[in-house]
C-alpha cells in the first residue's frame, strides 16, 4: 500500500521572498536566524539535503544529499497558516484573508455580544501572552470575553477555564465562525482557554482550539479521501481545513506529541495521507522571537528523524516542508515572516535531485495526488518522477545511500562541520 507522509515544520522559513519588504519583512531569514544559536544542530537535515536548497544560507555540511529537494515561493497573496496550508493542498488565494489593525468593526462585536450573551474586552491587537495579563482580572470580574487579533487574519477568544467551562469557549468560537463569514471571512477563529489566580499570574493551557473558515474550493485532501484513500491529519491539521476531506484525525498537545502521533501511524496499516503539523516552533517560539526555544525544536525534530526514516516501508514517502516563515530574529514584529520554504522529498526509489525553485507551494498536492495516479483538480506540477529503471519500493536504502556521519567534530556552536 501506498503512503505519503508530509510533515509540515510550522513557520520554518528559510529566506525572504522578492516581495517581503511589501508585507513589512525586511532581510527576514528564519533558518538563517536559528542556525545562530549554540543550541542548532541538524545534520540528519542537512544529510537529506536542507543546507543544498537555492538560497540558504547556513553551510552545507556535506556535498551530496540523499532527497528531492527544492525551494518553493508562495504564490498567494498572505503569509498565514491557513492560506500556507492551504497553497500546499491546491488552493490560491489572489488577495490576503482580512485584518483587524483596529480591531474588529461595531457590527461583528454587537452580532458577538448578542449571540453569547457576553461582553468584549480588549478588541486590538495584540500578544496572547500579554493580553491574559492585562485583560485576565476584568474578565474574571465581569465575565466579558477577551476578544482580540494579531497581524493574521484570526478572532481569537481568550477566557480563563473555570470561569468559562471549554464547551462553553468553543460554543463561542463557533458563534463567531458563523458571523465572520463573507467581507468579514478570518481565517481562523481561535479558543485561548487560559488558568491562574486572579491578581497573579495567568498561563495559557494546551486547549486552544482552531475554527476555520472552509476552503473554498477542491483540494488535494477532497481528491485523496473521493478516491477512497485515507486522509489522516495530525495536529492543528482538521482545523485548518474545518475537516474537509479529512477521514481520521488527531489532535497534539505540541512537537513532541506529534512526532510520537506520527511514529504510531508509520506502525500502522493504511493506504493514503498521513498529514503532519508540528506547531510549536511559530507559536511557542516564533512568535514569541526566542531563537534558542526555536533552535531546540528543531534539534530535537532532526534527532527523532533517524526513527521516522527506519520506519518508512517500501512505497512511503517522507515529506518536510513549511507553511510561511516567523524569523525569531526579525524584531521590527512578533508575526509571520513572508518567505521561501524547503521540500525535502525521501523515499527508497527516488532518486536524489536538486529543483531549484518552484513557483508554488501547491506543487506538493500535485505530487501526492500524482503518486496515487489522481490528476489535481488545480494548478501545481508534480515533482516526480522517481529514479529510473529502479522500480519503487526497490531504490537504494536510506542508511545506505547517505550513511548518517557518526565522529564528526561539531563547532562549538552546536552545528555539525563538514566532515
Amino acid at each position: 500500500m501506498k503512503r505519503v507522509f508530509l510533515i509540515v515544520l510550522d513557520s520554518f522559513g528559510i529566506g525572504a521572498m522578492e516581495d517581503a519588504a511589501s508585507y513589512g519583512d525586511v532581510n527576514v531569514d528564519t533558518l538563517g536566524t536559528v542556525s545562530s544559536s549554540p543550541f542548532f544542530s541538524m545534520p540528519n537535515m542537512g544529510n537529506l539535503g536542507l543546507f543544498r536548497i537555492a538560497g540558504v544560507s547556513v553551510p552545507r555540511n556535506r556535498e551530496d544529499h540523499g532527497a528531492v529537494i527544492a525551494r518553493l515561493k508562495e504564490r498567494s497573496r498572505g503569509k498565514d497558516t491557513t492560506i500556507g496550508h492551504w497553497e500546499i493542498a491546491g488552493i490560491y488565494s489572489p488577495k490576503p484573508l482580512p485584518t483587524y489593525p483596529e480591531g474588529f468593526p461595531k457590527e461583528v462585536l454587537d452580532a458577538f455580544c448578542e449571540k453569547t450573551g457576553r461582553g468584549v474586552l480588549c478588541n486590538r491587537p495584540y500578544s496572547g501572552t500579554t493580553v491574559i495579563q492585562d485583560y485576565g482580572d476584568a474578565h474574571m470580574a465581569t465575565g466579558d470575553l477577551i476578544v482580540y487579533t494579531s497581524a493574521d487574519s484570526v478572532f481569537q477568544i481568550a477566557a480563563h477555564e473555570e470561569k468559562v467551562p471549554l464547551e462553553e469557549l468553543y460554543g463561542y468560537c463557533r458563534a463567531a465562525r458563523e458571523i465572520l463569514q463573507g467581507e468579514h471571512g478570518v481565517g481562523r477563529v481561535i479558543a485561548r482557554p487560559f488558568i491562574g489566580p486572579r491578581g497573579g499570574k495567568f498561563t495559557r493551557t494546551a486547549h486552544r482550539h482552531d475554527f476555520s473558515i472552509l476552503p473554498p474550493s477542491t483540494t488535494m485532501l477532497d481528491q485523496l479521501s473521493d478516491s477512497g484513500k485515507a486522509v489522516i491529519a495530525v495536529g492543528k491539521i482538521k482545523d485548518i481545513f474545518a475537516g474537509k476531506g479529512i477521514t481520521e484525525s488527531v489532535y497534539t498537545s505540541g512537537n513532541e506529541e506529534g512526532i510520537e502521533r506520527t511514529l504510531e501511524y508509520l506502525d500502522k496499516d493504511f493506504e493514503g495521507l498521513c498529514f503532519i503539523n508540528l506547531v510549536d516552533y511559530d507559536m511557542l517560539y516564533g512568535h514569541r522571537r526566542d531563537i534558542d526555544g526555536y533552535a531546540k525544536a528543531l534539534t530535537y525534530f532532526d534527532g527523532k528523524l533517524p526513527e521516522i526514516l527506519g520506519k518508512l516501508k517500501e512505497e512511503d514517502i517522507l515529506m518536510i516542508t513549511a507553511d510561511h516563515g516567523c524569523d525569531p530574529g526579525y524584531l521590527a514584529t512578533t508575526d509571520h515572516t513572508r518567505e521561501h520554504v524547503p521540500f525535502l522529498m525521501y523515499g527508497s526509489g527516488i532518486k536524489p535531485r536538486n529543483l531549484g525553485t518552484r513557483e508554488t507551494f501547491a506543487d506538493i498536492g500535485a505530487t501526492v495526488l500524482d503518486y496515487f495516479g489522481i490528476v489535481p483538480a488545480f494548478e501545481g506540477e508534480s515533482m516526480l518522477p522517481f529514479e529510473e529503471g529502479i522500480p519503487f519500493g526497490e531504490g537504494i536504502p536510506f542508511e545506505e545511500r547517505i550513511p548518517f556521519e557518526e565522529g564528526i567534530p561539531s563547532r562549538e556552536d552546536g552545528f555539525v562541520t563538514p566532515p
